[in-house]
This record gives structure tokens, sequence and C-alpha cells, in this order.
């Protein structure tokens, strides 16, 4: 019984990526948003995300953000996941560079 629980549980490690794997193909058949999802409606937005897993390099997600100065009106931003992780990355290195900097002029300090 004990030989048995860890065979199974290496069997199962070793399927999940091919799982995974197959989960996360691109479609050869699914191209690119035709035109900038955020100047897309949500009809169209919705139209372009059928079939499409929410994984997907090209869905389409939006987010609301509100607008500086106003109470009430909120912008609509629409990206692609991919466009997504690539603003992620972006301003995580602007954060890092940024600390970084400010470490580095904290430490010159002569005081």
């Amino acid at each position: 019984m004990t030989r048995i629980l860890p065979a199974f549980v290496a069997v199962a490690l070793l399927a999940a990526p091919a799982a995974f794997a197959a989960e996360t193909t691109v479609p050869a058949d699914r191209a690119p948003p035709p035109k900038t999802p955020s100047l897309m409606t949500p009809t169209e937005i919705k139209a372009y995300n059928e079939g499409l897993p929410q994984t997907h390099p090209y869905y389409i997600k939006c987010r609301k953000s509100v607008e500086i100065g106003s109470l009430v009106k909120k912008n609509r931003v629409c990206h692609t996941n991919a466009d997504w992780k690539i603003a992620l990355e972006k301003g995580a290195t602007s954060a890092r560079e940024t600390a970084e900097a400010m470490q580095s002029k904290a430490g010159n300090s002569s005081n």
C-alpha cells in the first residue's frame, strides 16, 4: 500500500503538464483581433471571445478605471491577455527601477 501511493502521485504529476500543454495551445485558425480592443464594442468583444478559453493569449479582457478628478466617470480599457501581460511586465520593471533608484539615492546621502 505504501508503494502504490507515491507511484500514483508520480504518475499524476507527470500527466499534469501534458494536460496543461494541450489546454494552452493556440488554435491555428484564430487571428489577433481585427482592431484595437478598446475601440471594439462589447458586442464585438463578446463575439470575438466566443469559443476561446479565458487563458488564451488573444482573449480580450476589459477593465474599468475611475477617471481622476471625477466621482462618476469611468474609462473602459480593453486588451488581449498577451497585451495585459506585457503591460504588467512593463509596470513591474518600472516599479523595480524606481525602487532601486530611490535606494541608491538614499544610500548616497552624505548627511
